[in-house]
């Protein structure tokens, strides 16, 4: 397998030979030029490049620089791509560096992104995972251990001019509306902390300014955290610009679904074999406006779960009009709740919901006023029964350890 990306991860982001950017621009000159069929090895680093470290102190998560974070490797061109074609990507393989055989979880303090959850854990905390093969264990989170669902969180294709310019005029519409939250709406466009991939003098500076933020899945991908977007999986990306410009990272090692905790899933450095292919004219032939895929026939399996239910009435009593996203934290805060029971604290409660791969459905979206979401919580990732019985919960988790906290 040949590598065409090939990172020192002793080195910052923008020490990498112009190999990575943190913007999402049509004006990124390619890294490296591909064909339709051709198999390559990219590697990448963690989204934040390096920010976080194996230590049991949460005060680089605390203090990340969110400017700065989701560093992608590409962007990659794919010979006879022109807009309007399907790029489809296969993902062939997902790794693990040997010198880096950890990952990372983390909660961000309310006032630096925050999370899904924020109202209810607004500090900061950070829990390191340690790779067994397929495996992962955490010391911060006892009594668990699950096999991990290896992919990456983004990737996408470049956004043509008018694209770009149809994101950061919604967004910033939406920003307008509440222009002093905290956390923010979205995140708008900044020069600061830009890496531009292989632009550079006024043209770099000039894409800098307007680049979108790569914070959130959009039309071309992006952001989009799908954990069955793993090894043996297919996608088929729209193409906007000539040559595509394939870009990705952001690796999980494992991850639940809705990546609850934003510093989510298990982050990692590490690489992925991918082939590409290309259909032409393939988003008028098949109606296409987001990425579709095919899941893998690789995956681990569970065969019993405790299955949370959500609906869309949030913690106050207010009731709300079949909104998913109210039952889906109804879900997730009843989870915590019941884990709390074998003594868990809820730090590490939503980090297992976080990384371990847990499955969310919205299963019912139709009975006027309530939405009904789930959250499906594999029981055999426990070292412990933690279904009901008649003699009530009992505490399993050892005292005295826990999250890592700020100092």
């Amino acid at each position: 397998m040949k590598t065409i990306v090939k990172l020192d991860l002793d080195k910052k982001p923008w020490e990498q030979d112009g190999q990575i950017h943190n913007r999402w621009h049509p004006d990124l000159p390619m890294i490296a030029m591909v064909k339709p069929g051709d198999e390559f090895r990219v590697e990448c680093m963690d989204w934040t490049g390096g920010q976080i470290g194996n230590n049991d102190s949460a005060n680089d998560v605390r203090d990340v620089d969110l400017t700065q974070v989701h560093y992608l490797s590409g962007p990659i061109g794919v010979e006879g791509a022109e807009p309007g074609d399907l790029m489809v990507v296969d993902i062939l393989d997902v790794g693990t560096f040997d010198e880096y055989q950890w990952g990372f979880n983390g909660l961000f303090a309310k006032e630096n992104g925050g999370g899904f959850l924020t109202d209810h854990f607004p500090e900061a905390s950070k829990t390191i995972w340690d790779f067994h093969g397929v495996y992962t264990t955490s010391r911060h989170v006892p009594k668990v251990r699950y096999a991990g669902i290896m992919h990456p969180g983004l990737i996408g294709c470049l956004p043509s001019k008018e694209l770009l310019e149809t994101w950061n005029k919604r967004e910033g519409d939406l920003i307008a509306t509440d222009p002093d939250r905290v956390p923010p709406l979205a995140c708008p466009p900044t020069s600061q902390s830009a890496v531009m991939g292989r632009l550079s003098g006024d043209a770099a500076k000039k894409a800098a300014a307007e680049g979108a933020r790569t914070v959130p899945p959009r039309d071309h991908g992006g952001n989009c955290d799908i954990k069955n977007l793993t090894k043996g999986s297919r996608v088929y990306f729209p193409v906007y610009v000539k040559d595509g410009g394939l870009s990705m990272g952001d690796l999980h090692f494992s991850q639940g679904d809705g990546e609850i905790t934003f510093c989510g899933a298990i982050e990692m450095a590490g690489y992925l074999d991918i082939k590409v292919g290309l259909i032409k004219d393939g988003v008028k032939k098949y109606g296409i406006k987001n990425p579709v895929f095919q899941p893998s026939p690789i995956t681990p399996t569970y065969r019993d779960y405790m299955i949370f239910e959500g609906i869309s009435v949030d913690e106050a009593g207010k009731q709300h009009y079949l909104d998913v996203h109210i039952a889906y934290r109804q879900a997730c805060l009843n989870a915590i709740e019941y884990l709390k029971k074998f003594g868990y604290s809820g730090e590490q409660a939503v980090s297992i919901l976080g990384t371990a791969p847990v499955e969310g459905h919205i299963s019912g979206i139709v009975d006027i006023p309530n939405a009904c979401a789930t959250l499906w919580v594999p029981t055999e990732i426990f070292e412990f029964d933690i279904r009901p019985n008649a003699d009530g919960p009992k505490i399993m988790v050892p005292p005295g350890i826990d999250v890592s906290t700020c100092t």
